[in-house]
């Protein structure tokens, strides 16, 4: 029988602003001690009462026009009522009936919906039994994610997953490390017969919840299809359950029962004023889009459609959150008298390949070579470009002069190759002789040339580079050859 896995997300993102959610306590993921950043709101003592994070929620709207969604023009907060050690409360506070956004799509996924609500504590388990709770990422603002179920594979949910964390870095909204706990996915997966999914009945689905890198999403999501298949076929049934993912083994493995909506006992939080989005100056769409920078998906495209980069070379500049090397690569081209596609391409090439080596080459450990792409300076690369395209030094000249623009920073390209003699000859007058010689000296070669041979004119031309110590231009060489041979 044929299966149809249907996948739903939900991504946690902890929001990389300076106090938590309800409090002026740092929000600092990397503070190394417990229970620093703490006060009696995150703690969760009785009487306190809550002030919101305006740039929580400033970040989550910018979130929500970049995924096209519909910002809400009323919302509130809820008490999501449960007990364990990291919510001292007793109740984590967030949004059910009125979330921030409704809708929206990213990575050709539709969304359902994008709330805000406070993060719990760190819970550590040791070998001797003991569990230990460090509050400092208790109430820091948490975004939550929620895809609509559309997803039917671990390879979309991965790259779904990518975009999100993209997006995340390019509006400085947060970091989104995963590996720090920054970034949590939790994957709803089920699966179906053809016939069930064509008559919209799916399967029961199971929740993974904690999956902390790229390589747990997919593995665990492409595992939990397999299994859940694999019961089906056995006749048996598969349980709603919380699963967790064992890296080690590469399997999911059963944790709890699922919860429903109903069990958290939503209500709304009585301690927080309700909000009317749209009485707020600052929260229109008109005011936030002037905050949105170049989009990752948008970047792609351009550089796709524009420039003819090809994948590889546009998720290079994709993935450049900061927009360092796309500045660069921009005040190049504007830099550049003649913006064909020839010099275009010779930007790209010498930029991603030959200059980023040099750069990753030079690093001091603990560095990134993004940091030091303005050692040359843009207007240099430009001009370094058009004098390979215009034929005045050769490729392998090209990449002698990229490093003496890294040793001598304050000369021009066209000064350092006169100095260091990497102009090519291009003078008929001046290269003759040499051709001369060649051409008297390989007269076995020249032989096979015209006998049809015509790779043997390669040699010619690499025997004449040769005598002229790789000053001269191989185009003209190849010209004066060929019409010297007849």
């Amino acid at each position: 029988m044929e299966y149809i896995p249907t996948i739903g997300l939900e991504i946690h993102a902890e929001l990389k602003t300076k106090s938590k959610m309800f409090c002026s306590c740092a929000n600092n993921p990397d503070e190394e001690k417990a229970n620093a950043n703490v006060c009696s709101i995150c703690l969760g003592h009785p009487g306190t009462l809550p002030v919101l994070n305006h740039e929580a929620i400033k970040s989550v709207l910018k979130i929500g026009l970049a995924v096209d969604g519909k910002i809400a023009d009323f919302t509130e907060w809820d008490r999501k009522n449960y007990f364990y050690p990291d919510i001292p409360k007793g109740y984590q506070i967030s949004q059910y009936a009125y979330p921030l956004i409704s809708g929206g799509t990213l990575a050709g996924i539709k969304l359902e919906r994008i709330h805000l609500e406070e993060d719990t504590a760190q819970s550590t388990h040791d070998t001797h039994e003991k569990s230990l709770v460090n509050f400092n990422r208790s109430g820091v603002p948490l975004m939550e994610l929620v895809t609509t179920p559309t997803i039917h594979d671990g390879k979309t949910a991965t790259s779904f997953a990518k975009e999100l964390q993209l997006l995340l870095r390019y509006l400085g909204a947060g970091e989104a490390n995963m590996e720090k706990g920054e970034m949590r996915v939790e994957a709803n997966i089920s699966v179906a017969s053809v016939e069930n999914t064509a008559a919209k009945k799916f399967g029961t689905k199971t929740e993974v919840k904690n999956l902390n890198s790229f390589r747990a999403v997919e593995g665990a999501i492409d595992y939990e299809i397999k299994r859940q298949i694999k019961l089906l076929e056995a006749g048996d049934k598969v349980k709603q359950e919380t699963r967790g993912w064992d890296e080690k083994a590469e399997e999911t493995y059963s944790q709890r029962s699922k919860e429903s909506s109903h069990d958290y006992r939503y209500f709304p939080e009585p301690d927080i004023p309700k909000l009317k989005i749209s009485e707020i100056p600052e929260f229109s769409k008109d005011a936030l889009a002037k905050e949105l920078v170049e989009l990752p998906w948008v970047r792609r495209e351009r550089f796709k459609k524009d420039f003819a980069a090809t994948d590889k070379e546009a998720e290079m500049f994709v993935d450049d959150d900061k927009g360092v090397l796309t500045e660069y690569f921009d005040t190049i081209i504007s830099k550049l008298s003649k913006k064909d596609e020839k010099s275009v391409r010779l930007v790209i090439n010498y930029l991603l390949t030959d200059y980023a080596g040099l750069l990753k080459k030079g690093l001091v450990a603990g560095t990134n070579w993004l940091e030091q792409i303005n050692t040359i300076k843009p207007e240099y690369f430009a001009e370094l470009i058009e004098m390979i395209s215009k034929g005045d030094i050769s490729s392998s000249g090209a990449k002698k002069l990229l490093t003496l623009l890294l040793t001598e920073k304050n000369s021009s390209p066209k000064t350092l190759a006169d100095k260091h003699e990497l102009i090519q000859k291009s003078d008929i007058a001046s290269l003759e002789p040499a051709i001369d010689k060649v051409i008297a000296d390989n007269a076995p070669v020249i032989a096979e040339y015209k006998a049809g041979k015509t790779t043997s004119l390669q040699f010619l031309i690499g025997q004449a580079m040769k005598a002229t110590k790789g000053a001269a231009n191989p185009a003209v060489i190849k010209e004066l050859l060929v019409k010297k041979l007849g």
